[in-house]
């Protein structure tokens, strides 16, 4: 930054922006500590929160006021765009605004007796002089984080009580008379891990789930080509996206949102227009359950992901048949367990070894058994597909297999 040839501020013998300057990685962690320590709701937050946006917004503010006093004139309203930021996030995540605001005044009051200490009466000007910049660095502050953090409540409070509600109702309900809904819809049940911050029943744990929504709304809004419809908890939920892409759109925003919020996501998705999307919710769960039950990797899933377990979770007489080929290996879970790794992952010993903890030795062995028992083997196309189909039709029956 070019700085200007006004003469320096000093307070108690040293320039006061330098100071300031050089003393902010020190008081920033003191604030923290500070902030962590009276403010129960800041030491709830979630560890990324604290290290990450309030430690970065603290140095930024400390030194963006040494600015100030090194050029002895007052900031300008635009100047605070961070500190809106900022608000806005926590706004989004619930954060009462009172506890914001004292953070800020926290933080205020240790910088202004860092920057004073030591002050003698000879630096009376100085210090009425440094006051005044202080106070009005302060006013401007408050107002943009206020601002900014109302202005964020209001649109979700509007988005939630709004006509973006009342169409998602329509949708659902098949009913979309007076709305004008988009052509098309990615339909999405979505399934989510909780984040390590969700542990616990406190602040910190709600927190964390807000702001993994948050990333997941922000990530489904990037794709679609009208903000989201979505009813989302920190579990999952519905998501509508007016959309127009591909699927490798979907698969590229499921994996996306996944990383943004650190989690796992699994998503079943139909698209359709808006009279479908009844019958696309109802079949998107159905999906999600089968791939639940199956023990699938997180990821995007369609219907021909799952084709062959959708058939048979039909009512159906040959279920009971197909299922039956495995009773052989009932009294035997380590051979059940072991033909079920081994056919997610395609037929590779090391690899169904490695899930196991045991040799791939071992699984040639087991494999070998499963196929004279029951007189199936899997290297055989036509057995390999009644296995697969004997799983399922356990799966749908509700027969349990070990380790699932």
């Amino acid at each position: 930054m070019t700085r200007d040839k006004t003469p320096a501020l000093r307070v108690a013998g040293r320039p006061a922006a330098a100071h300031l300057r050089a003393r902010a990685p020190l008081l920033t962690r003191r604030v923290v500590a500070r902030l962590l320590a009276e403010l129960p709701v800041y030491a709830e937050l979630p560890q990324e929160e604290v290290a990450g946006d309030v430690a970065g917004i603290v140095q930024h503010s400390l030194r963006q006021f040494a600015d100030v006093l090194e050029r002895r004139r007052p900031a300008r309203a635009a100047d605070f765009a961070r500190q809106r930021d900022s608000a806005a996030l926590r706004a989004e995540e619930g954060v009462p605004l009172d506890a914001i605001l004292a953070a800020y005044q926290i933080g205020a009051a240790m910088a202004w007796e860092d920057l004073t200490a030591g002050a003698e009466p000879a630096d009376l000007p100085a210090f009425q002089e440094a006051l005044a910049l202080f106070m009005d660095f302060q006013r401007l502050l408050t107002s943009a984080v206020s601002g900014a953090y109302l202005e964020v409540r209001q649109i979700l409070d509007s988005q939630e009580h709004g006509g973006r509600h009342a169409l998602m109702t329509a949708l659902l309900a098949g009913d979309t008379a007076g709305h004008r809904p988009a052509p098309r819809y990615a339909v999405l049940t979505l399934l989510f891990s909780p984040h390590p911050d969700e542990s616990g029943s406190g602040q910190r744990a709600r927190i964390a789930a807000r702001r993994k929504i948050r990333r997941v709304r922000t990530a489904l809004d990037d794709v679609a080509d009208e903000p989201a419809l979505t009813a989302l908890d920190a579990s999952g939920g519905t998501a509508l996206l007016p959309f127009s892409a591909g699927w490798e759109a979907l698969d590229d925003m499921v994996a996306g949102a996944a990383k943004a919020a650190d989690i796992d996501i699994t998503a079943a998705a139909e698209v359709t227009g808006p009279a479908g999307v009844p019958a696309a919710v109802a079949q998107t769960a159905e999906i999600m359950d089968l791939v639940r039950r199956a023990g699938r990797p997180p990821g995007l899933y369609r219907l021909a992901d799952v084709l062959l377990d959708y058939q048979l979770s039909r009512p159906s007489g040959a279920l009971a048949a197909l299922a039956a080929l495995l009773a052989p290996l009932e009294r035997r879970p380590d051979l059940l367990s072991t033909l079920e790794s081994y056919l997610a992952f395609d037929l590779d010993r090391r690899a169904t070894g490695a899930a196991l903890h045991v040799h791939p030795n071992t699984v040639a062995y087991r494999v070998r058994r499963i196929s004279a028992l029951t007189g199936l083997d899997p290297a055989r196309p036509g057995d390999l597909q009644l296995l697969n189909a004997a799983l399922v039709a356990r799966r749908s029956l509700g027969w349990s297999t070990p380790g699932k």
